[in-house]
């Protein structure tokens, strides 16, 4: 690997999708099958991820994975399958993570399907800031910090012990607060998620 792939963002920095959610306050639908411009909204997602300079895409899948991985077309992406999905996001995050280890990547982006308002310009802007393993780096929204975030390789087993339930990496970013690089995207990127019936209005 050159010096050039090793600090380059687009090559050291993977992008990690979390999509294996089964949309329990949609009546079941899972997340990542949504339709969303005519295609499943998980398709979206890992098109912005690539448009952000995320050469590479993991994507974990959960809820229905074999129907996604029929109607969603997925070519070039790592597919990582999470049996544990039910048990909350932070499973999702694990096994995205365990996936990276042993990769080129010594950072991985992480983005979630369910925020179709969060585009390319956002994810540029945070893949941007990457300046190594000990990276971490986050979206903000008018200062608040949101998706996506950048979690360098260092990270990556201090946020797998902690990400349990719903919250994901979000005792580790308290924790290392202080550390934590904002980058902020209000003005390119709108992070709102698709979680009820009601924003299902957000989709095309």
């Amino acid at each position: 690997m050159t010096t050039r792939e090793t600090t380059d963002g687009t090559r050291a920095v993977a992008g990690l999708l979390l999509a294996a959610g089964g949309g329990r306050r949609l009546g079941g639908r899972p997340k990542a099958l949504l339709p969303h411009r005519g295609r499943p909204l998980v398709e979206h997602a890992v098109r912005v991820l690539r448009e952000g300079g995320c050469a590479t895409v993991h994507v974990v899948l959960g809820a229905r994975s074999d129907e996604v991985r029929a109607r969603a077309s997925l070519d070039g992406c790592v597919l990582v399958d999470n049996p544990q999905w039910e048990q909350g996001m932070g499973t999702s995050l694990r096994a995205g993570l365990d996936s990276l280890a042993g990769s080129p990547a010594r950072a991985a982006l992480v983005a979630l399907v369910d925020q179709p308002g969060i585009g390319p310009e956002a994810v540029a802007r945070v893949l941007g800031a990457y300046d190594g393993e000990n990276a971490l780096v986050s979206a903000a929204y008018a200062g608040v910090r949101g998706h996506p975030v950048l979690f360098g390789a260092a990270h990556w087993a201090g946020i797998a012990a902690t990400a349990t339930g719903d919250r994901g990496a979000r005792a580790y970013l308290k924790e290392h607060a202080a550390a934590v690089r904002l980058v902020e995207c209000g003005d390119v990127a709108r992070p709102f998620d698709i979680d009820t019936e009601a924003d299902l209005a957000h989709l095309e």
